[in-house]
Parts: structure tokens; C-alpha cells; sequence
């Protein structure tokens, strides 16, 4: 049986870490400080802010909730974006997305100052990935594996780490970091042939394609680590992964499940 790389383990040592931290700051004269972006009234946003919301304060850091009407124009999001970046009370910055039709994202985006940008959404903090500069912050998901990794004393240091997947949300920027912590990294996509071959021979697999159950036993073998990524639903409306959990959990050295391991 595999060992289960839960992300409830990560999130407690993480949450002892920040909070210190942001006892620290606060010691000093500083209160780190969020602002969440919301364009309208999605029931999702609404949900996530909320949650966002609660998790801060359970962090002692503080939330500004900057809100725009749904008819906001790209111009007036572009200002609100660069009033933050001006704001030196302000740390960090999450923009809800999907933005409204009619909002060219890319271009807005280059309003926010990398160093706030917490997702990981603007060209420079993605290029500080590709360049490993240290301007901005990696995309939270592709952070969130390596965190992962990291917490369970996962050698990656020379070890051979295939990715699936090469969105610029997971699959590009983390197979850019372990690059940079030293792994031999091999990049998969849907044209790749022999792909259960190739991943067969890692020592390290991120299954992150959006493809439910699409990644069974042949493509994996004994003693891998295997980090699922995909957030799926089943023909039966049940919350999956990328990977055939069930036939894949009993053939490797350790696996994150869905749900309950990157997603949280």
C-alpha cells in the first residue's frame, strides 16, 4: 500500500509557519494585509471569498475586499489593480477570475506589481519562474506540489520527475521548478508517444491534464511518487483525480488523493 501525501499535514505545518510570521510582522508595526479583487457577484467568488476571508483572519493577516460592479470596465479594473500596486499597506493581491466578457485579462493583469501577486497570474511573475528570478510568486498550484514534496522528505535532487501536462497554471511552471531544485524533468502531453513507457521510468510523476481517471496501472511502477493534480467529476458526479486511484494506489511508494491532497 502506499503512503497518502494529505494535504490537511501540509496546510498544519504551513499555518504554524505563517502564523508566526505574521506575529512577527505585526511586532514590528506591520499588519500583512490582502486584497481580494471581485468583479460582480458570482456565487463561486462569493464562496471563495468567504473562505479566503476566514483562513486569513485564522492566519492574523487582514483581508480588503476591493469589489467592482459587473459592468466594470477593463479601465476601471486597471485602476483599482494600480492602486493596490501603489499601496504600501497592501502585501498581497488575489484577482477572482474568470473576469467578465469583454476584459482582455493579459492586459489588465500587467497593472498589478509582481511582488503582490500571490496567484502567480502576471507575465512577470511567470517569468521569473522560467528565469528562476525571484520576482513575484510561481503559480499556487505548481508552489503547492512542491510544498508537498518537500513536507514529506521527497528526494528531488537528481531524481527523474515526469510532468503531464503543459499549462502555464501547472504543468509548465512546476516542471520549471524542479528543474530548479535539480530533478531531471520530462515534459508530457496528449501527442507524447509511448507515454505510460516514459512515466513508467520516473521516480516522480504530476499527473495535471483534466482528464478523469485517465493515468491507470500501466503507467506507473513500484516505489514512485505520485503527485495528482486533476480535479475532475466522474460520469457518476464523484470528485476524481487524473489518476485511476484505485488500481494505481496499491502499485506505487506514495500518492496524494483526490480529494484531500494538492487541492488543499
Amino acid at each position: 500500500m502506499a503512503e497518502h501525501l494529505l494535504g490537511k499535514e501540509v496546510v498544519a505545518a504551513l499555518r504554524e509557519t505563517i502564523v508566526e510570521r505574521a506575529e512577527r510582522l505585526r511586532a514590528a508595526g506591520v499588519a500583512p494585509t490582502l486584497a481580494l479583487v471581485r468583479v460582480g457577484e458570482r456565487p463561486d467568488d462569493l464562496s471563495y471569498e468567504r473562505t479566503a476571508t476566514k483562513r486569513a483572519a485564522d492566519l492574523g493577516i487582514e483581508v480588503q475586499s476591493v469589489v467592482l460592479p459587473p459592468s466594470a470596465s477593463q479601465r476601471e479594473l486597471s485602476d483599482a489593480l494600480d492602486r493596490i500596486s501603489a499601496d504600501p499597506t497592501v502585501h498581497g493581491c488575489l484577482v477572482f477570475r474568470p473576469l467578465p466578457d469583454g476584459i482582455n485579462e493579459a492586459e489588465v493583469f500587467t497593472h498589478l506589481d509582481p511582488a503582490k501577486d500571490v496567484d502567480g497570474i502576471t507575465n512577470k511573475s511567470l517569468a521569473g519562474v522560467f528565469t528562476d528570478v525571484d520576482e513575484g510568486f510561481a503559480p499556487a498550484t505548481a508552489r503547492a506540489c512542491l510544498e508537498m514534496l518537500d513536507h514529506y522528505q521527497i528526494p528531488i535532487q537528481g531524481k527523474h520527475a515526469v510532468v503531464i501536462g503543459r499549462s502555464l497554471v501547472i504543468g509548465k511552471p512546476v516542471a520549471m521548478l524542479l528543474l530548479r531544485r535539480h530533478a531531471s524533468v520530462t515534459l508530457l502531453h496528449s501527442r507524447t508517444e509511448d507515454l505510460p513507457g516514459i512515466c513508467r521510468g520516473a521516480d516522480i510523476v504530476v499527473c495535471a491534464t483534466g482528464r478523469a481517471r485517465a493515468y491507470g496501472a500501466d503507467c506507473f511502477s513500484a516505489g514512485q511518487t505520485v503527485l495528482d493534480v486533476g480535479i475532475n467529476f466522474d460520469q457518476e458526479g464523484k470528485l476524481c483525480g487524473d489518476v485511476d486511484y484505485a488500481a494505481v494506489e496499491p502499485l506505487v511508494g506514495a500518492i496524494t488523493p483526490v480529494p484531500g491532497g494538492i487541492g488543499t
